[in-house]
């Protein structure tokens, strides 16, 4: 079952460092101002609750500057091969790893403006700070499909001919082309 937004809300005042807490409300307000949906808010707030306590009562989200403090974190996600043969902890490092991304480049390019009396700047203008610069982990995920069972442009052609309403003409045509599953497009 999934966890509301308003009981993930409520696990904020439980994190161990004052400043953390107040940051992570910051940035909930700044995410819901800008209309993004209440599961990426979630996602996010989830995300960063978990780093927070992580981090301790000691250290603050300001006080992080160095990759080495980000990658202690995202290598506590790391599984071993007993447990996950599959290697799916590589999706999971790699998520955190967007999400506090994300929230690093907002604290330092909104909130710390913002603080110190500046302009805060556009998200497309937002810089990565160099500490946070990680790359993603790569997965060596072997697809589940056969080669037979993937469609050729002619097989896919022949289904869109028969196909009486051109918005869905559209959408198969735009599926293939994109190699994308139906909730991606």
């Amino acid at each position: 079952m999934a966890i509301r937004l308003t009981t993930t809300l409520n696990k904020i005042s439980f994190i161990p460092n004052s400043t953390n807490s107040t940051i992570i409300k910051d940035f909930y307000e700044y995410m819901k101002a800008n209309g993004t949906s209440e599961n990426y808010q979630n996602q996010n707030i989830k995300a960063m609750i978990v780093f927070a306590n992580f981090l301790g009562p000691d250290t603050n989200f300001f006080d992080i500057k160095s990759k080495q403090q980000i990658i202690a974190f995202l290598d506590t996600r790391i599984r071993n091969a007993d447990i996950d043969p599959d290697k799916r902890w590589i999706t999971t490092w790699n998520d955190y790893l967007w999400r506090i991304k994300y929230f690093l480049r907002w604290l330092h390019n909104h909130k710390d403006r913002e603080q110190e009396g500046i302009e805060p700047l556009q998200q497309s203008d937002w810089t990565t700070p160099p500490f946070a610069n990680i790359k993603k982990k790569k997965t060596k995920h072997i697809s589940p499909y056969l080669e037979s069972e993937l469609w050729e442009r002619d097989e896919i052609l022949s289904i869109i001919k028969y196909e009486p309403h051109k918005r869905n003409k559209a959408a198969l045509a735009l599926l293939w082309d994109l190699n994308a599953r139906p909730h991606e497009v």
